[in-house]
């Protein structure tokens, strides 16, 4: 910030300040009897007016100068005594500044002079507090001094930590559009790209969304997580990514299939994650958020944050600022006829809010606490942007300015690396981007659930239900407020509950699972053309359905496209087109290993993909989705500093989050600076295929051995 501008910020601070003081002293004198700023008889309000400025002046002044040596003076008396004569000592000084006012204009009774002192005091505090809300500056330097009075840790190491930051829902080419230009988006980031720092796309499973990328990220595996919500036959449950109970039991399944605490094991902090990563300090993170009692630490992030009387007065102020600017925004929407667009009335400007504001600045202190406190790992998401563009478009302006707000948040967290008593790699990465256009119901008329009971033969309801707003950022709102999970039936997608004959829908962006509960294992293509022969065709031939996923007692699995077109996927045998090919490059495999999962569903459905725009149809309401194949939701980024080594070879793919938590390993492992192994065990590490045998990034002599 240019000198001059920091200069006059500093002065309006300081006028504003004095003018709010000025009618604290007006008002007061107008209430209280022992306290009169002008002469008896003396009406003039004009020599009122000017007798408070004066008097509220020289408070100010006498308060700048005079009590940091009462404090200093004061070190010795207990803090009960201290609290008690601030209020006496603050007394005193508007008496003194009152006898400074010429003609003896101002009086007051000394008990009356606590009272005033009390208020003007409060009125000045509330106003600077008020004022700092936009003021990155004056808000780093209270983060940092908070972050200092917790302490240090005794023994630091030298070697530089990591700090992963995921910027939820950002795809690789959203971020590079964000980052063009004389005047980027996001200045901080683009900084970063054109100087210390290379961006790297990678490719998401077939589930592009945050359930199951983070937990490959975090835990090395999302092996049987088909997407974000889905049946399980085998214990009759509908599991969900971001309901604390199911958080936390797909992250012990993880642990106990990889047999590894996670990537935050050793000295980690996760911060405002699904899951914890083994780390030992977790704040907002739902996998913890179901426990109850003394060893639940993830609220502690609000508590700690919330503790300081500025940081609560800079949310609040924020909080309602988003909260009046999401309904203005809505109204703006809904005056210019966009299309296309949903609902975002209820409660969605509450929990936009939340995370946007809310979650985004206790993320934020919380990782700048880790960072003053020099711990070596240390991964946040911060969530603001995927909220915002799943209702208002990805590319939608109202969705661009919340990346203006992650770039300064960014920023903040650079700025505290600084001060912190190790050196820190940074590095920005997202879990999946999101692809536009208008949603299922809102194209057809119907949802995919009205389309399966009418392939089953079963009654259509006249009016279809709406999938509730703010499914991500709701769950987090719960569980910050320890609400009890909302029940599994409350899905209006949903058409039939567990153990019934009629198939039950869950979605997932634009990805459909449909499971048959009465039915054992999963159900066959050859049996569903027997109970049901009009279903596979149905949803085959729908306009609006891209591909379904079904298993064949004879060929295996089969995907099934418009017109009759078929996929083999286990003898790679083509019927007519490939229905695969508009979603690129890559789609066989991660359908084909989607296949393997026990809990996948009976049929899977993928909506349509314009190839030419990206646009597809999610089956719930967004605007902006992600969950399935098609467009930008399956390309997110990698945004890594150019000390490390490069995340894959030149040419070659990164491909699925499993590969990326490797690449993420193996860069702890390089505390010591870039680590060129030689040999094929290196080439393989390179790629991120696997770590050496015996390899751990906190092992020094396993990293002395892949050296």
């Amino acid at each position: 910030m240019p000198r001059w501008r920091a200069l006059s910020g500093a002065l309006f601070r300081v006028l504003a300040v004095w003018l709010v003081s000025s009618l604290t002293l007006l008002v007061l004198a107008g209430l209280l009897p022992d306290f009169r700023l002008q002469s008896p008889g003396d009406e003039s309000l004009t020599r009122t007016a000017l007798t408070a400025a004066l008097g509220a002046g020289a408070f100010g002044l006498l308060s700048a100068l005079v009590w940091p040596l009462l404090v200093r003076a004061l070190l010795l008396v207990p803090a009960l005594v201290l609290g008690l004569l601030v209020f006496f000592l603050n007394g005193s000084l508007l008496l003194l500044a009152l006898d400074l006012i010429p003609e003896g204009r101002g009086q007051a009774a000394p008990e009356t002079a606590v009272i005033v002192a009390a208020a003007m005091s409060a009125a000045s505090s509330a106003t600077s507090a008020f004022l700092a809300v936009r003021n990155d500056e004056a808000y780093h330097r209270r983060l940092v001094r908070l972050a200092g009075r917790r302490g240090r840790r005794a023994a630091v190491p030298a070697t530089p930590g990591t700090v992963f930051l995921q910027l939820d829902g950002v795809g690789h080419d959203l971020l590079r559009e964000a980052v063009r230009g004389e005047r980027p988006l996001m200045p901080t980031v683009a900084r970063w790209a054109g100087d210390s720092h290379r961006l790297t796309p990678w490719r998401t499973d077939w589930s592009s969304q945050t359930g199951a990328s983070q937990l490959a990220l975090l835990h090395g595996s999302n092996e049987d997580l088909p997407a974000f919500r889905w049946y399980e036959k085998d214990t009759r449950t509908v599991v969900v990514s971001n309901r604390p109970s199911s958080a936390a039991e797909l992250q012990r399944r993880a642990i106990a299939r990889t047999g590894d605490g996670g990537l935050l094991a050793y000295d980690g902090a996760s911060r405002g994650n699904l899951f914890s990563g083994g780390a030992d300090q977790v704040a907002l993170v739902m996998s913890v958020a179901a426990r109850r009692g003394k060893h639940n630490r993830s609220r502690a992030g609000y508590f700690a944050y919330f503790s300081d009387p500025a940081n609560a007065t800079r949310t609040a102020v924020s909080f309602v600022a988003e909260v009046v600017r999401e309904i203005v925004q809505s109204l703006r929407t809904r005056f210019r006829r966009e299309v296309p667009r949903v609902k975002r009335g209820g409660l969605y400007p509450v929990i936009r809010a939340f995370a946007t504001v809310v979650e985004r600045d206790v993320v934020v202190a919380a990782v700048i606490g880790d960072l003053l406190a020099g711990r070596t790992a240390i991964y946040a998401d911060l969530v603001a942007y995927d909220e915002v563009a799943h209702h208002s478009g990805p590319a939608h302006r109202d969705a661009l300015q919340v990346l203006r707000g992650l770039d300064r948040a960014l920023a903040l967290i650079a700025r505290a690396a600084r001060h912190a008593p190790r050196p820190y790699r940074i590095v920005v990465l997202s879990d999946h981007g999101q692809s536009h256009g208008p949603t299922f119901l809102e194209r057809y008329g119907l949802s995919l659930g009205d389309l399966v009971r009418a392939g089953c033969g079963l009654p259509v309801p006249r009016r279809a239900g709406r999938t509730p707003s703010g499914a991500e950022a709701r769950a987090a709102a719960r569980a910050a407020l320890h609400r009890p999970e909302e029940a599994a039936g409350q899905h209006p997608e949903r058409t039939a509950g567990p153990g019934s004959p009629h198939p039950l829908v869950l979605a997932s962006g634009n990805l459909g699972l449909v499971s048959f509960p009465d039915v054992p294992g999963r159900i066959t293509r050859e049996e569903l053309d027997r109970r049901h022969p009009a279903l596979l065709a149905t949803l085959a031939n729908h306009p609006g359905i891209g591909f379904l996923l079904v298993r064949s007692a004879v060929h295996g699995p089969v995907v099934l496209g418009p017109a009759g077109t078929e996929h083999h996927l286990a003898t790679g045998r083509l019927i007519g087109t490939d229905p695969l090919a508009p979603f690129g490059e890559g789609a066989a495999d991660a359908v084909r290993r989607t296949d393997r999962f026990p809990h996948a569903a009976d049929l899977m459905v993928n909506s349509a993909c314009d190839p030419a725009t990206g646009a597809v149809h999610a089956f719930e309401e967004q605007i902006g989705s992600h969950g399935g194949l098609g467009g930008a939701q399956s390309h997110p980024f990698l945004l890594w500093p150019v000390e490390l080594t490069p995340p894959v070879p030149d040419g070659e793919p990164l491909t699925g989050a499993e590969q990326v938590h490797r690449v993420l390993r193996r860069w702890l492992g390089e505390a010591e600076g870039p680590q060129l192994p030689l040999g094929p065990a290196a080439d393989e590490l390179r790629r991120g295929v696997r770590p050496p045998e015996g390899f751990s990034p906190q092992d020094p002599a396993a990293q002395d051995k892949s050296r």
